[in-house]
């Protein structure tokens, strides 16, 4: 009898011990309601639509793992971060550039010994700078079709558009960039004019530091009407007011590419991209921080970063006009990717040669001179 009590009792107990193994797996492998990792990521604004558009499906594959997405310029993300003014602690900061994110460690290290970053900075996307018009402008700017900085200092040193050519009743020729002191692009924009300027030399601080720079800088301040804080906060104030008021501007491919549209829409007759001879390629690149970021927070940030850089997310990235940083993700084969959309002026291979940016240096000189111009 004893022997039939036990063996009616080992199926409940073997029950009860599966129960206890499930459960422990639960806690395990679940994350647990106030264990889950926020992790902030500070970009600059023109990752904002793709970035938000991953937001969603990253969360959903992680679910211990929320996001925080906030955008800022990139220059303002690195005076920020360095002078602790944000109201929130980062955890990946992702300005337009490797050269940025170098003046960010540089500057870090100088007040501190130590290394400020989690691993390598990882690149994300990539593009390059171009020029846009609104297409009659651009004919008349640009009569052989290229991008030409003579041309553009032309038309500033004139002021309206009669004088070179175009319609009395075009008004004045207003040409955009973004704040230097606050952009990547507005930088890299100065750059490749001082050194088309210059005659094609590679730049240095002291090849920037000469009368005719000073002149073109000068020109170009008085020219530009308070310039945005960002790229894609331009293009959408260049597409809003539309010709006369905005006629010309440098941005990068991948907002170009993507707005257009919104320039269709809005205007009627959208904008034409031209492509600057040489250019400059610009990375986004992504550092997880170490200050106020313990290490499960920055392993849970350094899978968001490998999520970014696989295939399904590359080609997401395409479609907001981003050139890939993963090799097997191909341009033309990329659903809704906009260069299949016969853009006017787009090109999977642009003409002309694309350089380095340049570096910290000359870029810190860039922002000085601009700071100085009158």
């Amino acid at each position: 009898m004893a022997t039939k009590t036990r063996q009616s009792q080992n199926p409940t107990r073997l029950l009860t011990s599966i129960g206890i193994i499930l459960v422990s797996l639960g806690l395990t492998y679940a994350p647990l309601p106030g264990f889950n990792q926020t992790v902030v990521v500070v970009s600059g604004t023109e990752l904002a639509e793709p970035l938000q558009s991953l937001e969603a499906k990253f969360e959903e594959e992680n679910p211990g793992i929320d996001l925080e997405l906030k955008f800022q310029g990139s220059q303002d993300m690195v005076n920020n971060y360095i002078d602790n003014q944000n109201d929130f602690q980062p955890t990946v900061l992702i300005p337009a550039s490797s050269e940025i994110v170098q003046e960010l460690r540089d500057r870090i290290q100088a007040q501190q010994n130590g290394e400020p970053f989690y691993n390598t900075p990882q690149p994300i996307a990539k593009t390059i700078l171009v020029g846009v018009a609104w297409t009659q402008r651009g004919t008349i700017l640009f009569p052989n079709g290229r991008f030409q900085w003579q041309r553009v200092e032309q038309a500033m040193q004139a002021g309206n558009w009669e004088e070179i050519g175009g319609n009395n009743d075009w008004g004045s020729f207003d040409f955009v960039i973004t704040d230097p002191t606050r952009s990547n692009s507005g930088q890299v924009t100065l750059g490749l004019w001082a050194q088309s300027k210059l005659g094609g030399r590679i730049l240095s601080s002291a090849a920037l530091n000469n009368p005719e720079i000073n002149s073109l800088f000068s020109l170009i301040k008085r020219s530009v009407y308070q310039p945005p804080r960002s790229t894609d906060i331009l293009l959408q104030e260049f597409i809003s007011r539309g010709p006369n008021d905005a006629d010309v501007a440098t941005v990068y491919e991948s907002i170009a590419l993507y707005r257009w549209q919104q320039s269709a829409a809005n205007q009627g007759k959208p904008y034409q991209i031209y492509y600057l001879d040489p250019t400059i390629e610009t990375v986004s690149t992504a550092a997880i921080v170490r200050r106020n970021v313990n290490e499960g927070k920055a392993k849970a940030a350094q899978q968001f970063l490998e999520f970014l850089t696989q295939p399904p997310q590359q080609e997401v990235f395409v479609q907001y006009g981003f050139r890939p940083v993963n090799n097997t993700v191909d341009l033309q084969t990329v659903a809704n990717s906009p260069w299949s959309q016969t853009i006017p002026g787009a090109e999977i291979n642009p003409p002309g040669n694309v350089i380095p940016p340049p570096d910290k240096q000359v870029l810190t000189e860039i922002q000085r001179l601009w700071e100085r111009a009158n």
